[in-house]
């Protein structure tokens, strides 16, 4: 059998974009609360029971979290340009150990109903 987990976290931050429309509110610094969750998908192992330890997954979802929080995303090494897209992978790319493993991410800003989603 093959089980997936996930788990969640937020954040807020600022950013600015070059886009075709909405182009002045865009380009100036502008801020939103996202929304992240990474699935994993594996077996369960016999003896622990779980695909992984969700505990695990958390502090180092903690670490990314602290990448992106309160942090203007047009200044974060990688990231550029602050996309939903880029996001998905910049965090996708925050977790090597979990690689293998891997099986969606998505961000989402839920206030403008806006949502990307990275699968593997």
């Amino acid at each position: 059998m093959r089980f997936t987990i996930s788990q969640r976290f937020f954040f807020d931050a600022a950013h600015t974009l070059k886009r075709e429309i909405e182009v002045e509110g865009s380009r100036r610094i502008h801020g939103h609360t996202y929304h992240a969750e990474v699935w994993l998908a594996g077996e369960r192992d016999p003896v622990t029971g779980m695909v992984i330890d969700l505990g695990l997954l958390r502090r180092r979802l903690d670490d990314v979290r602290e990448l992106l929080d309160h942090h203007l995303l047009d200044d974060v090494a990688g990231l550029h340009p602050p996309t939903l897209e880029n996001l998905c992978l910049f965090i996708a790319d925050a977790l090597p150990e979990f690689r293998v493993s891997l099986a969606r991410v998505r961000v989402w800003r839920e206030a403008l109903g806006d949502s990307c989603t990275l699968e593997f």
